[in-house]
């Protein structure tokens, strides 16, 4: 004779039983169709021996899911942000989703229509690396409710809604602080900085970061040694004619993202200069080729896909109701080949083209 249990069976408890997630049984028992056949043999035989009853608003109400997250990037040219959407799509597929991507082009007006393109499209969900400080759509986006995780970048000085919102971030710190030391150790007191624009985040962070540690190595912060651009490669190459154009030009330079790095590679190439051999560069951001320079380039690196698949399990935590904590990555740096030595007073050599 079948006895009732004392309690109902749950549906962590079929997911356990099955040897899968919740969100994966959650999905046999509604029907998606991105689930494997494995998969749902499994549930539905642990259903069978632990007689579990569905409940029924819930199922109603997983009925009215998509099956799609949004994916807002600010730059789809950014390989940094091409291997973070591939991290998130990875963890996606394995939960049963797919990605609507949009390409935000580090431009507001850009950022709103993609934005409310996916709100009406219903996706279950967005991961969005914000641009701007979370006016227009990101509002009405948090307004509604919708479930949103931030990656990479958050919004600066949030309060309200977007206070709560779930992020993976890094902390630029560790890396920054580990290069700066060693660009001193090599020699070099005249450190010069391409920052991010100022509106973002990281942009923010990155620069605050670079004045705070230079004092902490009592290394001099001259304005004139920092170049604000725009995380694009035009800005890369006009803040080397900015700072290279300077009365005492830095001997070492770091950037603060991937495609400015590239920028700033090609006008050093076009000065007659190579870093790495009379000036120093060092990068935000780990770009497969930029091992491949001669010599090679030194990096402050994070890992964008562990980003990418953190972004999505913190995403299915707020669409099934929880509220995940704040994830906050270590970066690192990661030396290549040998950094210049620089005697103090030396001035890196420069080719006859003006700056501009």
């Amino acid at each position: 004779m079948t006895t009732t249990p004392d309690r109902a069976v749950t549906i962590e408890e079929v997911a356990a039983l099955a040897g899968v997630s919740k969100a994966t049984a959650s999905r046999v028992l509604s029907g998606h169709p991105s689930t494997s056949q494995s998969s749902r043999k499994r549930v539905h035989d642990a259903v069978r021996e632990l007689d579990y009853q569905p409940n029924a608003q819930a199922r109603s109400l997983r009925s009215a899911r998509t099956g799609t997250v949004g994916v807002l990037i600010p730059d789809v040219r950014n390989m940094f942000f091409a291997e973070l959407v591939h991290g998130i799509e990875q963890e996606a597929l394995e939960r049963g989703y797919v990605n609507v991507l949009g390409n935000a082009d580090e431009s507001i007006a850009q950022q709103d229509a993609f934005l409310e393109a996916l709100m009406r499209q219903r996706v279950d969900g967005i991961i969005i690396a914000p641009v701007g400080d979370g006016g227009g759509a990101i509002a009405r986006l948090l307004r509604r409710r919708i479930p949103v995780v931030f990656v990479d970048r958050v919004l600066g000085d949030a309060a309200g809604p977007a206070s709560a919102i779930p992020s993976v971030t890094t902390d630029s710190a560790p890396g920054l602080r580990a290069a700066i030391q060693r660009l001193h150790e090599r020699g070099h007191r005249r450190i010069g900085f391409i920052a991010g624009p100022q509106q973002t985040s990281t942009g923010r962070q990155r620069l605050e970061l670079f004045r705070r540690i230079m004092a902490e190595q009592s290394l001099p912060v001259r304005e004139d040694h920092i170049f604000t651009g725009d995380f694009q490669p035009a800005s890369g190459a006009v803040g080397i004619d900015a700072l290279l154009g300077t009365t005492e030009p830095p001997t070492a330079i770091i950037t603060a993202d991937s495609p400015m790095t590239a920028g700033a590679v090609a006008r050093l190439h076009e000065r007659g200069m190579r870093p790495g051999v009379g000036i120093d560069l060092v990068s935000f951001d780990d770009i497969d080729w930029f091992a491949l320079l001669d010599p090679p380039l030194s990096v402050i690196s994070h890992s964008a896909a562990d980003m990418g698949r953190r972004a999505v399990q913190s995403l299915c935590e707020v669409i099934d109701g929880g509220a995940p904590a704040a994830q906050v990555l270590p970066s690192t740096f990661v030396a290549r080949g040998p950094l210049t030595v620089s005697a103090p007073g030396t001035t890196p050599a420069r080719s006859g083209r003006k700056a501009h």
